[in-house]
């Protein structure tokens, strides 16, 4: 059943607390930020679960401010044309930080040695003493000249293979869909794994920053580990999923893993031998928060002024430059003569086109039509109902 939205006063309900300066995004004069609204124009959301909602038939976007949309019920948004957007390398910086911190202080023992010279508080003047003799239990490794294995090249993993060759490490990545913006960034100097299997043989650490899929969940196993080096470091600070625990735990026991790095604790995590936890800081930086909370924010606004569509993870990214004039935006099936049959609507109001883009991503697609003249606005009502009947449109509206 498709969908007939028309403009009006926008509203935004913020899910979480969104930082200000994402919120100040949305002027006041063509928007409301209400956090009750029950059928708002857009949501911008983090953390919060979104999975048992029921979403208004006014509802046009949905944006992250951050990566990962495991709290948004993505194929049910594509089902009812709610394009729904994300942040990917807003929080890059935070992570890659994180990640390098994680490296360096592991490597060092440097968690266990903070946490051993605390119960020390209590000696008085023999800690100095004490300090002395204990401190060869945390003899730790350098990183220069260590193997750093890099799974994933986007925007955080960009930056974390870079910065680690100015550590004076060698790095080796894999990323068989890396994209050409990625390419361009990344340094000449980062190794190119032809296959995972090599960069899990090469590596003394390896750090993984790819979203969880039915292909990458539980990529870190008994198999896996067996390619590994004896004692490899490894770090996920992308998603817990990634990482079968159970082959983990005995990998750990064993020294197959020396180390693992996670930011994603659960109980039994917790209880792993040689095991460090974060409680999921990767992204949890002041500004972070703020450059997620702008970027989504300004997605959304762009998308309903403009209908144009950047960094969504399940409608097709389409752009056009807006004129002003009248533009007509469908999501549809992805199917033969459906721009033949929208045109054909327009033009039987006597309407000329002067600009199109339409764009596909698996069973959808999305057009974005200009019309060359103003349009009456007793025409818009009609012409959204003509293109409302044609079979496959799912959210059509007029800007």
């Amino acid at each position: 059943m498709s969908t007939v939205v028309a403009d009006k006063l926008k509203t935004i309900k913020p899910l979480n607390n969104i930082a200000d300066s994402g919120l100040k995004v949305f002027n006041q004069e063509q928007y409301v930020v209400d956090n009750n609204c029950e059928d708002p124009d857009a949501i911008v959301v983090r953390s919060f679960n979104m999975h048992a909602m029921d979403f208004g038939a006014n509802l046009k976007a949905i944006a992250r401010a951050g990566a990962g949309v495991n709290n948004i019920p993505v194929d049910k948004c594509t089902d009812q044309g709610i394009v729904v957007f994300n942040t990917p390398g807003a929080n890059a910086n935070a992570v890659k930080e994180l990640v390098l911190t994680s490296l360096m202080a592991s490597s060092r023992n440097l968690y266990d040695g903070v946490a051993w010279t605390k119960t020390l508080a209590a000696e008085g003047d023999k800690v100095p003493k004490l300090v002395e003799a204990g401190k060869k239990q945390f003899v730790g490794k350098e990183i220069k000249g260590k193997t750093l294995g890099i799974i994933g090249l986007g925007a955080i993993g960009a930056l974390v293979a870079n910065d680690a060759l100015d550590l004076d490490m060698e790095v080796i990545g894999f990323d068989p869909f890396i994209s050409v913006d990625t390419a361009w960034k990344l340094s000449r100097n980062v190794r190119r794994a032809m296959t995972i299997e090599q960069l899990f043989a090469e590596s003394d650490y390896i750090t993984v920053h790819v979203p969880f899929t039915k292909d990458t969940g539980g990529m870190f196993n008994k198999e896996t580990f067996s390619i590994m080096k004896d004692g490899v470091y490894i770090l996920n600070f992308s998603r817990g999923e990634l990482v079968n625990e159970d082959d983990m735990a005995e990998a750990l026991e064993s020294g197959k893993v020396g180390k693992f790095i996670t930011d994603f604790p659960n109980e039994k995590v917790l209880k792993m031998k040689n095991t460090i936890c974060t409680p999921h800081l990767g992204a949890s930086t002041e500004e972070s928060e703020e450059n997620c909370a702008i970027m989504a924010a300004r997605q959304v606004k762009d998308f309903l002024e403009t209908g144009n569509i950047q960094n969504s993870v399940n409608f097709p990214n389409a752009s056009l430059p807006f004129t002003g004039k009248r533009r007509v935006t469908a999501f549809h099936h992805n199917v033969p003569n459906m721009v033949g049959q929208i045109t054909s609507a327009i033009s039987s109001y006597h309407l000329n086109i002067a600009d199109m883009v339409n764009r596909s991503r698996g069973g959808y697609a999305y057009t974005m039509i200009d019309i060359d003249e103003k349009v009456n606005g007793e025409t818009i009502p009609g012409l959204l109902a003509k293109i409302n009947q044609i079979d496959g449109i799912v959210k059509v509206r007029v800007i």
